[in-house]
């Protein structure tokens, strides 16, 4: 990468993988760029559960079926990243009340992002997963009470080519303001 905007627009959903593993160092990088994110109060209050092999399938099975069914390309991906995070720490419970922020929210999407970008600069396909059986997945991975699970992310070596991103114009999404 030329550099960090490069990356970004590199970055797209991928929804068809190659059955190739995943090597374990490059999850670890993936690992080792979420840890960097910053959170609230540096509590890293969030655990990444990676999922391979037949427990993967298991888990796009409980969680993605039924009403979940618009994720089922998720079973041609070789690694589920499953974002959990703690929702007993009091400080965020605090500050969240005080300010209206969820601050889990905040730090497992800083920290997920992290992870998928450094995914794309290692080659790697991403697409982040959203809609799914929160209960299913926490019983499988059991998953302690007192913890949430925001999202998961599909990690593997893309099968298909991106397709162009329609955003929206700079102007559309900023607004500008200052006392003169």
């Amino acid at each position: 990468m030329k550099n960090f905007l490069d990356l970004v627009k590199k970055r797209h959903s991928i929804r068809k993988y190659k059955p190739d593993p995943v090597p374990r160092e490059m999850i670890e990088k993936c690992l080792e760029a979420a840890r960097h994110a910053p959170t609230a109060c540096n509590k890293q209050s969030w655990k990444f559960h990676i999922v391979e092999g037949e427990l993967k399938n298991r888990l796009v099975e409980v969680s993605l079926g039924g009403v979940f069914v618009p994720n089922k390309w998720a079973s041609t991906v070789p690694v589920i990243a499953v974002i959990a995070m703690n929702l007993d720490l009091i400080i965020h419970r605090v500050g969240g009340k005080v300010s209206g922020v969820d601050y889990h929210m905040v730090d497992a999407g800083i920290a997920g992002e992290h992870f998928v970008l450094q995914a794309t600069e290692l080659g790697l396909g991403t697409c982040w997963i959203g809609w799914f059986n929160k209960k299913a997945v926490k019983k499988l991975l059991d998953i302690p009470a007192g913890w949430d699970v925001p999202a998961m992310i599909g990690l593997g070596f893309p099968d298909e080519e991106p397709i162009d991103k329609n955003r929206r114009h700079i102007s559309e999404i900023s607004d500008f303001k200052a006392d003169d």
